[in-house]
């Protein structure tokens, strides 16, 4: 009797990794973002909801998925974001779905919220890797939210207001990027998605000196 030959065995698929970035308004997050997805083209970007009105330079679907207040509650409702928060005025939100697809996938996914967004994330997604980009010191979190033309004085104190009592939330996060010189915070950055980032763990001293002197 003539043996059957055995068909071969598939490799395992990939596990797909998802990375939560988080930070004050002020600390770079969106450029140190769109670096690390330039050097990083395996890396996709999760599109949020928003109920805020799209920017100038912001493009439906790239940026984020523009709705209206009433549809964003329908989809709360219905159970459909992971997680989402409002923020100043508006309301932002992450699609269950969305993720969940790039994950079976084997997809490295990155979501760029903020750390109310972050923590129902973890709760969900323990396996989840966080991150937390703080400026280096108080005065450059001053001087890049007073440095941007389109906000008011009244909206720069409301920022830096808020931008404090974010940053007392550093600790809930696996990963600190401090901010101090751009090129070397997107190699940060690029280390820990590459799975180096040991030395950028939130628990080191450094993170937690800077943070008594940023919460001054």
């Amino acid at each position: 009797m003539q043996a059957v030959p055995s068909k071969p065995t598939q490799p395992a698929a990939k596990a797909g990794r998802l990375y939560v970035v988080s930070a004050p308004s002020g600390a770079g997050k969106t450029s140190l973002v769109k670096a690390l997805m330039e050097r990083e083209p395996e890396l996709r970007f999760s599109v949020s909801y928003t109920t805020r009105a799209p920017r100038a330079n912001e493009v439906e679907g790239r940026d984020y998925h523009f709705i209206n207040p009433d549809e964003f509650q329908r989809m709360v409702e219905r159970g459909e974001f992971l997680e989402h928060a409002q923020v100043f005025d508006h309301f932002y939100g992450t699609a269950r779905a969305t993720v969940r697809e790039a994950l079976a996938a084997g997809k490295l996914l990155l979501l760029e919220i903020d750390w109310q967004g972050a923590r129902q994330v973890r709760a969900s997604m323990p396996a989840a890797h966080s991150i937390f980009i703080l400026p280096p010191t108080r005065r450059a979190l001053e001087q890049r939210l007073t440095a941007r033309s389109t906000d008011s004085p009244e909206v720069i104190r409301r920022r830096l207001k808020d931008a404090q009592r974010d940053i007392a939330h550093w600790i809930e996060f696996d990963y600190v990027v401090i901010n101090d010189g751009f090129e070397q915070a997107v190699t940060d950055f690029q280390a820990i998605v590459r799975e180096h980032g040991e030395a950028l763990r939130g628990s080191r001293p450094q993170v937690a000196r800077l943070a008594v002197e940023l919460l001054a």
